[in-house]
């Protein structure tokens, strides 16, 4: 675990964050407290967020709706 202050931590987030890619923990001190606990993200927080997984696509038989739309709108002009 590597503990650092706050102004350490600002000045060299970029570094840090490098360390935690790396497995490294890291423990931030403002004012002599603890402030906050970086730790690596888990295997399973690295995976794609749900939003993002690939769907199942639903289908209805018959006419595209935007198609029926279409023709409805050329009917109506």
């Amino acid at each position: 675990m590597i503990t650092v202050n706050f102004t350490e931590f600002r000045k060299n987030a970029s570094t840090l964050f490098s360390s935690v890619e790396d497995g490294e923990t890291i423990e931030v001190i403002r004012h002599g407290k603890k402030i906050a606990e970086i730790i690596p993200a888990s295997e399973e927080q690295k995976k794609s967020p749900s939003w993002k997984n690939q769907r199942m696509k639903l289908t209805i038989k018959g006419e595209s709706i935007s198609k029926v739309i279409i023709d409805e709108r050329m009917l109506t002009q």
